[in-house]
């Protein structure tokens, strides 16, 4: 087979000089939008002034006169407003926020009650008590003033004023309490009860999952009002979690007819004029290798060896060829922001005649792609990396079960296709060897927690929930989709091209403090001077591999990093303990993906930072959007799963299960069910008769009377007492405090097994086999 070089220089020659730019970046952002150009004058000469001023008074000094005019500038002023650069005083003033020490952000709530700002410059949350968050709901836009600090030591304010109501739809359960009907929202962090008069209940009963439309939002003495829209359903019928999640999160889950159109408007085959021009890769065996139920193939890979190494190619469906900036497509994926992968439904980014048509890598069928072709030397160093244009065939859609036994026993797969396709695969495994050996030579972590499916019956329960292991064949897609997202956050940078980099910070001093002092009861210790890098935690994972605690460790020293984010500033990556990191394997299902995408673009048409379109400061806000919606999209798949945790355990009540303690609490114990990864709380009321109390490490209950202690990690035999499917809550209790307390009459019963289980022990001489 003939090599060819990438080369840069080979693009399309009809390339247009710059992408145009996006009107807005999304509906939400739009409604904030202001002209900066006729609102400078506005905020100089409150500036100038030094006062607040009436509108009356800012026209004269503006010397607008006329009623249209003035009508101009009263517009300019909400918008202003809006944007919470100005302030409306009770006399009907407009305030500088700077000169009035306001903050403004977006409310998150909590499921207790209360609340924080989170500040759009970025600055310390601000605490929001139960009382201020009457008046306000998850998501709302406002502006508080400082008063304090509370019992913590964190800011605290009170709302000044609700900028802008982004909670219109609420879904929950419908009840009546003396004739009286309301809502109990599903979102947790929703703490209101929303009264739906009968007129508007629309046929619905109590008992039934609801859509509610707001008609009056909270106040400091008003409760928020709903009108029913649509009734889901009943309780506990099936798929209700994912309709329920979806409602509760806001996610969009139809097109739009106009989007639609315009996806449908590119055909079911790529034309002959698309392909024009772009590198030929369809001589080449390119592979996709994803799960057995995915639809979707964003991803194809191809290696062969060179030289000191191998020629890696990482192939990436080119999205953005189809979704332009601007278009009807890019506003409504950029309001998606992602994909949403539900345990039996699927909310795709983009509408399937893209996602799952003629943007999937399906086999045996022309695709265009952005391709990156690296060259790997023998430990696993990329020596020089280059992107193009192209159009591909994938030879063959495999799963990693498929190809973790042919890397297992190359000899049980004697298909054709399989004899065709055995060389580049060993070929993959080969370069994916010394990637990973690279990847443990830079500590970067590994966490290697099974995952959990929900498998389901034929009429749509939960039938059981599955650990699913990975294999070597997920290692191998993992390293090849992370080379090639280094070696695009690479390119983009040294063409100074903004982005939108995937960061993550190291973790802060008090979560070190914490682990710190977690980890001493297993007898591992970090360092107490200096940084801890991802060598150290690297080493910590490494050392409690194969014990019982393995999973608690990690579990632990995940909750110990901040989460990823998006955003244009490169801080590098933590966790993969790389310099770079961008995501550009996966713009199907995330909207970060296609910005990358259209970067490397822009540059291989002959593009250059000075006439990039998208600004830096347009950036910053794009990065905090889409992580926003990561994070909207990683709630409502745990609430749905939680949902259904709580409905397959709804009829094991009085099961006896096999735990492991993963937090402790003042009241309690969280404990895992072993192999389903379901919590739940043993109270502590249920661990015999005795005062537990939480000592000062927080991670450990020791009874005040008997000595006895519980803490993280220990395993414990545990009975299922009660499931609340609303609440998500599941309680157990300890079958041996129960037994103990019937037959021995509140003696002191205490087996040292059950806490003695240090990591300690295990080194020496009672670790289990994995």
């Amino acid at each position: 087979m003939k090599k060819r070089r990438l080369s840069a220089k080979k693009q399309v020659s009809s390339a247009p000089a710059a992408i145009p730019r996006r009107p807005g970046s999304s509906v939400r952002t739009e409604t904030r939008k202001i002209d900066s150009r006729s609102s400078k004058p506005v905020l100089e000469v409150l500036r100038t002034a030094g006062q607040p001023l009436s509108l009356p008074q800012l026209a004269s000094l503006l010397k607008m006169s006329g009623k249209a005019t003035q009508a101009r500038l009263g517009k300019e002023l909400e918008a202003l407003e809006r944007a919470g650069e100005l302030i409306r005083n009770r006399r009907d003033e407009y305030c500088l926020r700077e000169r009035i020490g306001l903050v403004v952000g977006t409310v998150s709530g909590h499921r207790d009650g209360h609340g924080f700002v989170q500040p759009e410059d970025r600055s310390t949350p601000v605490f929001l008590s139960h009382r201020q968050m009457q008046q306000v709901m998850h998501g709302d836009r406002v502006s508080v003033r400082i008063t304090g600090t509370d019992r913590r030591g964190r800011p605290e304010g009170s709302i000044v004023d609700v900028l802008e109501r982004t909670t219109q739809d609420i879904v929950g359960r419908l009840y009546e309490d003396s004739g009286v009907y309301f809502v109990v929202p599903d979102n947790p962090r929703i703490s209101h009860r929303i009264v739906v008069p009968v007129r508007q209940l629309q046929g619905a009963r109590a008992g039934q999952i609801v859509l509610l439309k707001l008609i009056e939002q909270p106040g400091r003495n008003v409760q928020p009002l709903g009108h029913v829209t649509r009734i889901l359903g009943d309780h506990g019928a099936p798929g209700m979690e994912t309709d329920i999640a979806i409602h509760a999160h806001g996610l969009p889950c139809e097109f739009p007819e106009q989007v639609l159109a315009e996806a449908g408007k590119f055909g079911a085959t790529v034309s002959a004029a698309a392909k024009r021009s772009r590198l030929d890769l369809r001589g080449l065996p390119l592979v996709t290798i994803d799960g057995e139920d995915a639809r979707d193939f964003d991803d194809a890979v191809y290696c062969e060896p060179v030289r000191g190494g191998w020629r890696l190619l990482v192939a990436i469906a080119d999205v953005g060829h189809y979704v332009a900036l601007g278009s009807e497509l890019d506003a409504e994926a950029l309001e998606r922001g992602t994909s949403v992968y539900f345990p039996n439904r699927v909310i795709p980014m983009l509408p399937e005649a893209l996602s799952n048509g003629l943007c999937s890598l399906n086999p045996k069928v022309d695709r265009l792609c952005m391709v990156c072709e690296m060259r790997v030397s023998s430990s696993g160093k990329i020596t020089r990396a280059e992107f193009a244009e192209a159009v591909m065939c994938s030879a063959a859609r495999l799963t990693y079960t498929e190809v973790a036994a042919f890397l297992t026993n190359p000899g049980a797969m004697n298909t054709s296709q399989a004899q065709a396709l055995a060389v580049p695969l060993q070929n993959l495994h080969a370069v994916f060897k010394a990637l990973f050996i690279a990847r443990s030579e830079r500590h970067a972590l590994e966490f290697d927690s099974p995952e959990l499916k929900a498998r389901f019956d034929m009429q749509g329960r939960v039938a059981a929930f599955v650990e699913t292991s990975r294999n070597d064949a997920h290692r191998l897609i993992e390293e090849c989709m992370i080379a090639a997202n280094v070696q695009a956050a690479k390119f983009l940078k040294k063409h100074k091209i903004p982005t939108l980099y995937r960061v993550h910070g190291a973790p802060e001093e008090d979560r070190l403090e914490k682990l710190r002092e977690f980890l001493r009861s297993f007898a591992i210790t970090l360092p107490l001077e200096g940084p801890v890098t991802p060598a150290v935690l690297s080493s910590v994972l490494k050392r409690s591999s194969g014990s019982d605690e393995a999973r608690l460790i990690e579990t632990v020293v995940v909750r110990s990093l901040p989460q990823a984010v998006y955003q244009p500033e490169n801080i590098g990556h933590f966790g993969l303990a790389l310099s770079e990191y961008a995501h550009f394997t996966s713009p199907i299902r995330r909207y970060p993906d296609l910005l990358v995408h259209r970067g490397i673009r822009h540059v291989l048409r002959g593009g250059t930072a000075a006439d990039w379109p998208e600004a830096l400061s347009n950036m910053a806000a794009l990065g905090q959007q889409c992580s926003t919606l990561e994070r909207r999209a990683d709630d409502a798949t745990r609430d749905a799963m939680s949902w259904l945790k709580c409905e397959y355990m709804q009829n094991r009540i009085g099961d006896e299960f096999d735990t492991i303690v993963t937090g402790v609490v003042d009241f309690g114990l969280f404990a895992q069910v072993k192999g389903m990864q379901i919590d739940g709380l043993i109270h502590v009321s249920s661990l015999g008769t005795d005062y537990f109390h939480r000592d000062q490490s927080g991670y450990r209950l020791v009874g005040e009377r008997s000595g006895r202690v519980f803490r993280l990690g220990d395993p414990l035999r545990v009975r299922l007492i009660n499931v609340v499917i609303d609440e998500r809550k599941i309680d157990f209790e300890l079958v041996q405090a129960r037994q103990s307390s019937a037959g021995m009459s509140g003696k002191r019963v205490f087996d040292k097994s059950v806490s003695r289980n240090s990591f300690r022990s295990r080194r020496d001489g009672k670790r289990r086999s994995h």
